[in-house]
């Protein structure tokens, strides 16, 4: 390794910034173009105007993110912005702008909060740079950002719960920090139940290091001796005061949630409702037969399958947007409006290499886990981050293999994040790599992944594409 390069303070805020910037830029421009209920808005715009309107209604997921719709609609209603496209779909004349803008402004923060953690993880600015980079270069964080659904908030408060959780193991006040993980890990699991696979995630690297630390007992390893990574660190803290933290105070933010949701539909206690919850999931069925872009979990990893939330033709530029009914056919000249729903290719098929990389690299350097071995590829104090992102990629993921009803790409958003800032963590080891060949790989890791972004583009932003256009960016028969 060369000697690390690492950009000022100043410069890394300013790159923070630009990041931040440029994902709101592309989330708030355009918001209202197409003036209906696009993909999952037809449940959720509704379900928040029903709150609003003191209106009972079953729900199969917990209410947190309708609340936020809600109070979404409400600020946009008082504000003299955005009416320019208005329709009457939830029951009242409401402005899509109204029902979107907040998370447009939720989904800005995700490079954020990915760019803090990569830092806690390793104390490098650097490498929290390009994974910041990389999460506002990921196609389906944008489009779930630019419609009122409600992944950006089930990932954007999972990732707060991880690094409140990182804070905490590298702090003094680690109980403070760790309590208030544990209240956005409520939150996370509050948006639907698979938030608690940020939880998950926690829990898991707590038996790892356990695990670490019983095994160099047994070898008689001197390096239990004292705390060398955060990851030793977690095996330091009082067990009483992680049970309260990461999980009474998950599971009384989450009955505290239902509240509003329980007066409103007094009908059902509390424990009613999530036996409710259950069943309907269960009743849910899987295959094309329920639903035309339902897939299953290997099929994430290489995005085989992505969700079609938006199609309409028109014959001209000048034709208006047809917002309902299907989609007129091709003919010379036609004009495609379509949102799809899909990662960045080239950034998921490299984040996807990245874990088998690290994969291979923890089992060839494993012995630097549980004795005093220095490893040749991955310096000790480095090798407790391949953990991490395997350990909460792993939580993310494999779950759902046990789950039988429909599931969707997006449902892969939380393992993508942690894919996602393994494959940054690689790059940012080649760019200071002395070897020549390994700077420009990862030069041209990145430059690809803009390229990508900016060539799909206008399927995440549903702009005016021709036929071949469109046809250029439909790769595989599965994509359409």
């Amino acid at each position: 390794m060369s000697k690390p390069i690492e950009p000022s303070v100043g410069w890394f805020r300013l790159g923070l910034l630009s990041l931040f910037l440029g994902s709101l830029s592309l989330r708030f421009w355009g918001l209202g173009r197409f003036n209906a209920f696009v993909f999952d808005e037809v449940y959720y715009v509704k379900f928040a105007h029903n709150y609003l309107t003191q209106t009972p209604f079953f729900d199969g997921h917990p209410p947190l993110s309708k609340y936020l719709i809600a109070i979404g609609i409400w600020l946009g209603n008082q504000l003299p912005i955005g009416r320019e496209a208005v329709n009457s779909l939830a029951g009242s004349a409401l402005s899509t702008w109204s029902y979107r803008w907040l998370n447009a402004l939720t989904g800005s923060f995700i490079p954020l909060v990915v760019a803090a953690i990569a830092y806690q993880l390793s104390l490098r600015r650097s490498y929290a740079l390009i994974a910041g980079l990389f999460a506002a270069a990921d196609g389906l964080f944008l489009v779930e950002s630019r419609y009122a659904l409600n992944n950006v908030y089930l990932v954007l408060f999972g990732l707060l719960g991880q690094l409140f959780f990182l804070m905490a193991l590298r702090s003094q006040k680690w109980l403070l920090w760790m309590g208030i993980a544990g209240i956005w890990f409520g939150a996370a699991a509050s948006i639907k139940w698979n938030g608690l696979w940020f939880l998950l995630g926690a829990y898991l690297l707590w038996f790892v290091a356990w695990s670490i630390r019983l095994v160099r007992f047994l070898l008689k390893s001197s390096v239990t001796d004292s705390v060398k990574t955060p990851l030793d660190r977690l095996t330091q803290l009082n067990p009483i005061g992680l049970g309260v933290m990461l999980a009474i105070v998950p599971a009384v933010f989450y009955r505290l949630i239902w509240i509003p949701h329980l007066r409103l539909n007094p009908d059902a206690g509390f424990w009613q409702l999530q036996q409710q919850i259950l069943a309907y999931h269960e009743r849910v069925g899987s295959g094309t037969a329920v639903h035309p872009y339902c897939s299953t979990w290997q099929s994430w990893i290489l995005m085989i399958r992505p969700v079609a939330y938006f199609y309409q033709v028109t014959n001209s530029l000048q034709a208006p947007i047809p917002t309902s009914g299907a989609a007129s056919p091709i003919v010379p000249g036609s004009v495609i409006y379509d949102v799809h729903a899909m990662g960045n290719p080239v950034l998921w098929w490299f984040s996807s290499a990245a874990i088998v990389l690290l994969i291979w690299a923890l089992i060839e350097n494993l012995n630097a886990l549980f004795t005093t071995t220095r490893s040749s590829f991955i310096a000790p104090n480095e090798l407790w981050i391949v953990v991490y992102l395997l350990v909460n990629y792993a939580a993310n993921l494999l779950p759902w293999v046990r789950v039988t009803r429909c599931i969707f790409l997006y449902h892969y958003m939380g393992a993508a994040v942690f894919a996602s800032m393994g494959l940054a963590w690689l790059v940012d080891r080649w760019l200071r790599s002395a070897i020549p060949r390994r700077r420009s790989l990862a030069v041209w890791t990145i430059g690809l992944i803009l390229v990508a972004f900016i060539f799909w583009m206008p399927i995440y932003l549903g702009l005016p594409l021709m036929e071949w256009q469109y046809k250029l960016r439909m790769w595989f028969p599965t994509w359409v």
